[in-house]
């Protein structure tokens, strides 16, 4: 068996673990168009920041590829996947068969059409290359303007602040991070934000980049008609699925590339994992894109498994954000922001404005579906737990996890037993 794994992701490790566990002797060829081997992407921020080298960036050690046997071909960019053929074509115009093939080609920067982003000194924040030219950046300027407020863009906004340049930031919505977060946790974020130094524009963005007669960036309008100087622009306001090889090999795509329970795609030979797959969703009885790196090490595994003939349904994804704001620790987990109207949600939620802590429960027809924690985030692995699991709440449990005291003691008696599965999920 010959499997051909295309991405430098978290994914791919993933896949690489799932089919070694059950195949030894296949062989692997690991497909990335970065010179890197798969790395941590949500570590880039760090690198910038200058808290991390970038020998620390790396998923798996070299050994790692040498004992699972893999043909790792760094830079090298898949132009075409043809199905019938079982073939993919890279860039240089060689063919490479294979058995069964994953993609994990990750997403790619949305950039909104904004008049003269054309041009030097604008720049994405999603890859290595990404954050390597920022740090060269960083040690000649003195202005940048990030246009995003949300997980991405915070933290290229910080990790540039770290290094000494004046951030502003821009957002559209009237609050940052406001599709992981709620208002009260994005309101002690921005304040903590503020305390630093760094500064945060809600309700506005980018209208026009103002370029010099050498066309370098000299300014930025934005929509509230206000003028903020500076000398590159940061575009981060997220991701979208990089489906081009799928659509153009005819797999199916929608918001992203669609696999079943088992991670296939129309194709049944080829695979799909990561920020491109649209994939089951724990609290939906839908398939969704949830670009988070544990759910895209998670289907990767379940992939690997799949291709090397081990049936093993994928259990789901689940939303899942953690930030640290100059010391304020945040999580998100699930649905944190239940849709207006609809039956059968439930809040609990308690606020601390001076010790900057914030705890928020949601509940759906006696299950948590969610939760926000910032300050104290001791409790969130217990929290993630009780809504992975979907255990139906007595009245009793619920009480004491909207008081903070989730416990494991408080799980059904066969959870402890010693067939217990920990794929199981309660449905009674």
């Amino acid at each position: 068996m010959k499997y051909v794994l295309i991405g430098n992701g978290v994914a791919t490790i993933g896949a690489i673990e799932g089919i070694r566990k059950h195949d030894r002797q296949g062989r692997i060829v690991a497909i990335g168009s970065e010179a890197s081997a798969p790395y941590g992407r949500p570590l880039i921020s760090y690198l910038l920041a200058g808290k991390i080298s970038p020998d620390q960036l790396a998923l798996r050690p070299d050994e790692f590829y040498r004992k699972s046997d893999v043909e790792l071909r760094l830079g090298t960019t898949v132009s075409a996947i043809d199905c019938a053929a079982r073939t993919v074509t890279t860039s240089t115009g060689e063919k490479i068969d294979y058995d069964r093939l994953l993609v994990s080609t990750g997403g790619k920067p949305f950039t909104p059409p904004i008049r003269g982003a054309d041009g030097p000194d604008v720049y994405n924040f999603t890859n290595l290359d990404h954050a390597q030219t920022m740090i060269s950046l960083a040690k000649d300027i003195q202005k940048a303007v990030v246009v995003g407020g949300g997980l991405i863009g915070l933290k290229a906004a910080e990790s540039l602040f770290d290094r000494g340049v004046e951030v502003s930031i821009l957002e559209l919505s009237p609050r940052i991070l406001s599709l992981a977060f709620d208002a009260n946790a994005a309101r002690l974020a921005a304040r903590r934000l503020d305390e630093v130094g760094l500064s945060v524009h809600c309700g506005v963005t980018a209208q026009h980049i103002d370029r010099d007669a050498a066309g370098r960036v000299r300014g930025v309008k934005c929509t509230d008609g206000t003028y903020i100087p500076t000398e590159i622009v940061v575009i981060a306001i997220g991701v979208v699925p990089n489906t081009d090889l799928a659509e153009a090999a005819g797999l199916r795509v929608d918001r992203g590339i669609v696999v079943d329970d088992l991670m296939r795609t129309s194709d049944e030979n080829v695979f799909a994992a990561g920020d491109v797959a649209q994939a089951k969703d724990l609290l939906h009885d839908e398939n969704r894109v949830v670009p988070i790196w544990t759910n895209a090490y998670s289907q990767g595994y379940c992939a690997g498994k799949n291709m090397a003939s081990r049936a093993t349904p994928y259990i789901g994804g689940l939303a899942m954000n953690s930030i640290s704001f100059y010391g304020l620790p945040t999580i998100s987990v699930g649905t944190v922001n239940p849709p207006e109207g609809e039956e059968g949600y439930d809040v609990e939620a308690s606020l601390d404005e001076r010790k900057q802590t914030y705890r928020k429960l949601v509940f759906h027809d006696n299950r948590l579906v969610g939760y926000v924690l910032v300050g104290d985030i001791d409790q969130a692995g217990l929290y993630t737990s009780f809504i992975k699991f979907q255990l139906n709440l007595t009245p009793e449990m619920r009480q004491s996890l909207s008081q903070g005291h989730p416990d494991v003691l408080l799980w059904p008696d066969r959870f402890f037993d010693d067939t217990w599965n920990p794929n199981w999920v309660d449905k009674d």
